[in-house]
This record gives C-alpha cells, sequence and structure tokens, in this order.
C-alpha cells in the first residue's frame, strides 16, 4: 500500500470521483463514444495513512473509478505506475474485485505514456474516444511538454500541481538555484531559466554606506504565483482551465494545487462548481 494520505488526500479523490459520476451521466447519452479512463501515477490501490498511527486505509483513485457502474462505466482502463511493485499490488487488487473489466496497467514513466496517448487520440482509431485523465505525482515528474500534445484532444484531464511541496521548495530565496533544480522546474513548467527567475524574483537595491548593494528577492507568497502561473500556462493550452482546489495538510501549509483541464465549457463548469464545494468545506 502506499504509505501516504489524510484528510486531504480522501478529498482530491472524491473530487474526482464525483466529476467522473458527472462525466458519465453526460456521457450515457452517447453510447457511441468509447470512454477511456487514464491515470499516470495509479499507485497501489489502498492508501494507507500513516504506518505509526491508528490503520486508516484509503481505497485510492483507480479503484474508486473502475466500480463506477452507473449511469455508465468507462470502455477501457489505462494505468501507469513506475514503481513495479505497486503496480503488481494494484493488479492483484484489481483481478480479485473486477475480474471482467478492460484494463491495462503498464510499469513505466507517465510521460511516456501521455505522449503516446496523445498520438493515439489523433489517429483515425483514437477520434473514436473521450478520455478521462487524472494526474497526481508526489513531486514535479509531470513535464509541460507531456501536455502540450494533449492540448488538441478530446481530454478532460485533472492536475495536482505540487506548488508548495515541488515548484516553493527548489525556488530558494537567495536565488541561488542548482543547474539541476533549474532543469527540473524548466521541464515541469515549461519555461526557460530567465522566464523563471524574472518571475519568481526580483532584484532589490539597499543603499549603504559604503554606497549601493544589489541582491536578489525571491517573490513573496511564491506558492500562489506558482499556481496562478501555472494555470495561465494550461489555459494557453486548453481552451477552459478550473480554478483550484487547494490542498493542504494538517498544519495548513499548501502542499497541492488541482485543476482540471479541458477543450469543453461544460466540463469547466461542472469541475468548477464541484471545486467551489470542496473549498468552501475546506
Amino acid at each position: 500500500m502506499n504509505q501516504f494520505g489524510g484528510n486531504w488526500t480522501k478529498k482530491k479523490i472524491e473530487i474526482l470521483v464525483e466529476y467522473a459520476k458527472a462525466y458519465l451521466t453526460i456521457m450515457k447519452n452517447y453510447p457511441y463514444w468509447q470512454l477511456l479512463y487514464f491515470d499516470g501515477f495509479a499507485g497501489s490501490g489502498l492508501i494507507i495513512k500513516d504506518r505509526h498511527t491508528d490503520i486508516d486505509v484509503t481505497i485510492g483513485s483507480a479503484m474508486r473509478i473502475i466500480e463506477i457502474e452507473e449511469p455508465r462505466a468507462f470502455n477501457n482502463y489505462y494505468f501507469v505506475e513506475k514503481n513495479k511493485n505497486n503496480a503488481l499490488s494494484l493488479e492483484k487488487l484489481i483481478k480479485e474485485n473486477f475480474p471482467d473489466k478492460k484494463i491495462i496497467i503498464k510499469v513505466e514513466d507517465c510521460n511516456v505514456k501521455l505522449k503516446e496517448l496523445s498520438n493515439f487520440l489523433q489517429s483515425t482509431k483514437g477520434k473514436k474516444f473521450r478520455v478521462l485523465a487524472y494526474i497526481d505525482p508526489c513531486g514535479m515528474q509531470l513535464e509541460w511538454n507531456s501536455l502540450e500534445k494533449l492540448a488538441k484532444t478530446n481530454i478532460d484531464i485533472w492536475i495536482l500541481v505540487p506548488t508548495g511541496l515541488g515548484v516553493n521548495r527548489l525556488l530558494k530565496k537567495n536565488g541561488e538555484i542548482s543547474n539541476a533544480w533549474l532543469k527540473r522546474l524548466s521541464a515541469f513548467l515549461g519555461l526557460s531559466e530567465k522566464q523563471i527567475r524574472d518571475y519568481f524574483y526580483k532584484e532589490e537595491t539597499d543603499y549603504t554606506l559604503f554606497g549601493e548593494e544589489k541582491h536578489v528577492k525571491k517573490e513573496v507568497d511564491a506558492i500562489s504565483k506558482s499556481a496562478t502561473l501555472y494555470r495561465d500556462r494550461l489555459n494557453k493550452i486548453f481552451k477552459y482551465v478550473t480554478q483550484p482546489f487547494v490542498l493542504k495538510s494538517t498544519q495548513g501549509n499548501v502542499m497541492y494545487h488541482m485543476f482540471m483541464a479541458s477543450n469543453n465549457k461544460t466540463a469547466q463548469k461542472i469541475a468548477n462548481d464541484i471545486i467551489a464545494k470542496y473549498n468552501n468545506q475546506a
């Protein structure tokens, strides 16, 4: 089982499941579409809150989506999980509980499979498909160029952006970011090093007894700025992007911002309504 969880984990899954049911309600009227559910970080199927506390097991998003039968089920399920042990655990759970479902599980990098998915959806066969995708990485594994290829397809994609756990941690206060971290930020945001520095840092001048001293300072509230930046970036490639659902730790620290991107206006409205409901419960 995945050793991660908490109240925020349950909420993100409930948001996804509620949206999936609304999505399938609409798609019930279009039986000629082949519906595919794609999960890029599928996990083991179960999530345990903390091995050092009382047992608190949450059924993972993959299992929750598979069990939806009404008003319509997905025709196909495609799960990607880079950790082989997690993939084997998920496969075992699925075979025990849903032996008749059309399910593919791949031990692979999500970025590879997203690009393959994009190519498929733009093929003659792929145009018969409509896709709901869920991308829930533990860090900044998702690369921007993987999303760019999907922008012209018939996909509704939910993405958890590690604004607090990822982006903010790499942005050092003094601007002295290692080359490795800059490359990671660049791949994740799809921006150049200069664009990243210009957006998150400003140069200030202090006037001292010995003259001017210039230094670089990180912008205040880089977490919110990174969420705004990511949403704006999504809006350049997808027609419609939701407001974020903000996921916080039990201490109140922002960990992720969750967005849904689509080329369908109705999808955006439904997702925004669900997000608003859960944000009001926070």
